[in-house]
């Protein structure tokens, strides 16, 4: 076995809830992974996202629960992996080799230590409540989206080390959000968007190579996979946004509409 390091996010503070307004992968490397998509569509069906049928607001109760699912389960394999003694690491993302795929799906599961998995837990639930509430009709699309765009981006061109660690996920997420403020241009999305700079400003370092034991490439490509994702579901609207087209539209109109004819008190010249 290689003798690597596992590269993942335990230097950048993520914010704290006050500040914000605000089956276990087991995987043995002679497998045969041909059936990997399988897996990737079975996931899709599994998140129950269906755009048509999201059409009612989604309360903050219900917008918690899947982003309390994943984190739950990043708790309880970290947790077993302590318990058992179980080295799971070297199933983090390897890039360029066929059985560093698996870390493509596993390596968001897997942390050095408490720190570094309390770290991506806070924003990563944070942010997919956020995603949840305001882009109800594909939060699970998009996060599966980045997901595993970003997990495949860092096996075809991060470093020849493991990279493990959801850090690259929240990125993805991040940037989500702030260039929906930019391709969708409504009042709730640009006002998010805003209020992404004002938290997570700092995470740009993030991004900056040369730093040991952090894995920049996660974090500059789950940023890039965000605002990809953004723009390809740019316009997939959501109610506030369809609310507030209709809003501008019965203004538009109403303006158009005038009690008098508009030249009334000009001067005509005999």
């Amino acid at each position: 076995m290689r003798a690597v390091k596992n590269y993942h996010c335990d230097k950048y503070r993520f914010p704290s809830v006050t500040n914000l307004l605000k089956p276990v992968f087991r995987y043995h490397a002679g497998n045969n992974i041909s059936g990997f998509s399988v897996i990737l569509l079975n996931i899709y069906e599994l998140s129950g996202n269906n755009i048509k049928n999201m059409s009612k607001p989604v309360t903050l109760k219900e917008a918690i629960k899947f982003p309390l699912t994943v984190v739950g389960l990043m708790w309880a394999l970290h947790l077993v992996k302590i318990v058992f003694g179980f080295h799971w690491n070297k199933y983090g993302i390897f890039p360029r080799e066929v059985e560093g795929l698996i870390g493509v799906l596993a390596s968001p599961f897997l942390h050095s230590g408490f720190k570094h998995l309390l770290s991506n837990s806070i924003p990563l639930f944070l942010m997919l409540t956020l995603i949840m509430l305001f882009y109800g009709k594909v939060a699970k699309l998009s996060f599966f989206m980045i997901y595993f765009l970003t997990g495949f981006l860092v096996w075809l061109l991060g470093r020849h080390v493991h990279h493990i660690g959801a850090s690259g996920i929240v990125y993805g997420l991040i940037s989500f959000v702030f260039w929906n403020g930019v391709f969708r241009k409504n009042f709730k999305s640009v006002v998010l968007s805003i209020i992404i700079v004002f938290l997570y400003s700092g995470y740009v370092a993030g991004v900056l190579p040369g730093q040991e034991g952090i894995s920049w490439e996660s974090h500059l490509l789950g940023a890039l996979s965000g605002m990809f994702v953004s723009f390809i579901l740019r316009n997939v609207k959501e109610e506030h946004e369809l609310q507030e087209f209709k809003e501008n539209a019965h203004y538009e109109d109403y303006e158009e509409n005038y009690f008098f004819d508009r030249d009334i008190f000009s001067h005509k010249q005999d």
